[in-house]
């Protein structure tokens, strides 16, 4: 199974460990694409702070982050499981997972990036600032950027497994299963089960839920029916969907 994540807002501190290896990445078919936004993005926070701050859509509060870009190749990297921080990866606890459970996780999970396409929660990566609804000067909207190289990449990750969507809209746009994949692939929407209302904050924490317990399950389902049962035996309250691939999990407590 593959699991598609978000990535988070904020970030941890790069750390003083080595610097970035791009070679290194996972889906290495998305390196060339992965070079034109680094190189972009850093020549841009190097030579115009103001017009990066603009174009990252930065308040003036966030500048340091503009300072943040400019090292990307210098600075310390940390496995992205530690770098992706918020509501989400809190609830997930990757940290906190058995070795049985981070092997799994290191398998499955694809974290999306406006920066790297999309990297596996071990992958060394700096703490960086550049969210999939970026327009570079010279690339563009990264969401159009990426699609190109993420059709053939990312059929290739998901092998003949279901895939468990769970990105926001901005990073969906960068790749959408097609054909016989996009038939093994469920999205999942968390709604308050006695309103039937869509929760914001919480859906995150709900969906950083539902990845551990799979992770510490060891959940194997061969399609999505077989995905929303796991779920159910895990305790979760599922039901189909309004659109086709979609899942509502209902929970009656917002926390």
């Amino acid at each position: 199974m593959l699991v598609l994540l978000p990535p988070s807002e904020g970030k941890a501190s790069s750390g003083r460990g080595a610097p970035l290896k791009p070679e290194s990445l996972s889906l290495p078919g998305l390196a060339e694409a992965r070079a034109a936004v680094l190189d972009e993005l850093v020549e841009l926070c190097v030579a115009d702070e103001e017009k990066a701050r603009e174009v990252l859509g930065l308040s003036e509060g966030l500048r340091g982050e503009v300072a943040k870009n400019t090292e990307l190749r210098t600075a310390g990297a940390r496995p992205a499981g530690e770098i992706y921080t918020g509501v989400l990866y809190d609830a997930l606890g990757l940290a906190t997972l058995d070795t049985a459970a981070k092997q799994r996780a290191a398998r499955s999970l694809l974290v999306f990036s406006g920066l790297w396409g999309a990297v596996r929660v071990t992958d060394r990566i700096p703490s960086y600032r550049c969210s999939m609804g970026v327009k570079l000067p010279g690339l563009g909207a990264l969401g159009a950027h990426w699609r190109t190289a993420m059709a053939s990449v990312l059929p290739e990750a998901a092998g003949d497994g279901p895939v468990l969507d769970l990105r926001s809209s901005a990073y969906a746009a960068a790749w959408k299963p097609k054909g016989e994949l996009a038939e093994r692939t469920a999205t999942v929407r968390v709604l308050h089960a006695p309103t039937r209302k869509v929760v914001s904050h919480f859906n995150k924490a709900t969906k950083g839920r539902i990845v551990r317990s799979l992770l510490e399950a060891g959940a194997r389902p061969a399609g999505r029916a077989e995905l929303a049962e796991a779920l159910r035996d895990l305790g979760y309250v599922v039901e189909d969907g309004a659109k086709a691939g979609m899942l509502d999990v209902l929970v009656d407590e917002i926390h």
